[in-house]
């Protein structure tokens, strides 16, 4: 039995097709999704949603949100998301470097808003660089 998933973002649907599996970065881990799961309500992390349409995996980096799973359908809200597909590898790497670069210069500066600035930025470039099938290396 396959469910309807679908993730939306403010400016656009980034995903809406039926699944047999989605795995979602939720704020307390890995959270796998299946048909007939119990309904839940749940924050996301910024972070790799994947989703599994018969025997391929798709994944799209989400940029934090929320996820509802109720009767066989799964809806995603978040701030931002784009498919793993449409990330290109090589500026998904040059972002990466430049965001743990960022990390540590902030860290040296002592300035806090700095610090949690950087770390978003990091997260985020992380999760464009694993969604579009890089190795995070720290």
């Amino acid at each position: 039995m396959v469910m309807t998933v679908r993730v939306i973002a403010p400016d656009k649907t980034v995903w809406d097709a039926p699944a047999e599996e989605v795995i979602l970065p939720s704020t307390t881990g890995q959270l796998g999704i299946l048909s007939n799961h119990a309904p839940l309500l749940t924050a996301l992390e910024t972070g790799v949603m994947r989703v599994r349409q018969e025997r391929e995996w798709v994944a799209i980096a989400l940029m934090g949100g929320f996820a509802e799973v109720e009767n066989n359908e799964v809806t995603v809200l978040v701030n931002a998301a784009e498919r793993g597909d449409t990330i290109d590898l090589e500026t998904a790497k040059r972002e990466f470097s430049e965001a743990q670069a960022a990390v540590a210069k902030a860290a040296q500066s002592g300035s806090k808003q700095a610090q949690i600035q950087a770390a978003q930025a990091f997260r985020r470039a992380r999760a464009r660089l694993q969604a579009a099938g890089g190795v995070v290396e720290i």
